[in-house]
């Protein structure tokens, strides 16, 4: 890639992040601040090492395919393969994607992560964020809920939803989207979704 290349802009705050938006304390901005400092080292050598043309068109593609094209894509074929037998798994996805939207979201708007490029300029922006904010990887949190939802159904499945969330996760690092933390934090409250909505 053109080491010349310049920062995606931002997109304008949506109503969705105004509304919101409460206060969330200052120990947690600070301390998210803090630990993005300490982020910034690893995230400048991820960046500048892979920012060559053929990784950034394919994790760019893995992470466009993450946006949710590659899940609903999957509850299409599902439905298509298995009819009504299908219905139950595809219902379960759609509703524990739907509870983490909203919990993302939330925390989106109460913590006003800055992006690691908004922070930190020897960072590229490698494509366009859907948002505003970066804690946490919300790409992460849908692909670990979405996974762990399907392989319960179908565990044949796992040896490909697995790699793919794997994928997802590191594509958010690469293009300079998300710091290392976002991805943890996303992994582990897709999971903590995922399993609440088995107990229910």
């Amino acid at each position: 890639m053109d080491s010349r290349k310049t920062s995606l802009p931002l997109p304008d705050a949506s109503w969705r992040e105004r509304l919101l938006r409460p206060y969330f304390g200052r120990q947690v901005h600070a301390h998210l601040a803090r630990l993005a400092a300490r982020e910034h080292p690893p995230l400048i050598r991820l960046n500048r090492r892979l920012r060559h043309r053929p990784v950034v068109r394919f994790f760019g593609r893995v992470s466009r395919l993450g946006d949710g094209i590659a899940w609903y894509a999957l509850m299409a074929a599902l439905l298509a393969v298995d009819g009504a037998a299908a219905l139950p798994a595809v219902a379960h996805m759609m509703l524990a994607g739907l509870a983490g939207t909203l919990l993302y979201k939330w925390l989106k708007g109460a913590t006003e992560r800055p992006r690691p490029y908004q922070a930190e300029p020897a960072i590229l922006c490698l494509t366009a964020p859907l948002d505003r904010f970066s804690f946490p990887s919300g790409h992460t949190l849908h692909a670990v809920i979405f996974s762990l939802v399907v392989s319960a159904y179908y565990p044949a499945l796992a040896w490909v939803v697995f790699p793919f969330t794997a994928l997802v996760a590191a594509s958010r690092l690469v293009l300079g989207l998300h710091y290392p933390s976002d991805v943890v934090a996303g992994a582990l409250l897709g999971a903590l979704v995922a399993w609440l909505s088995f107990s229910f």
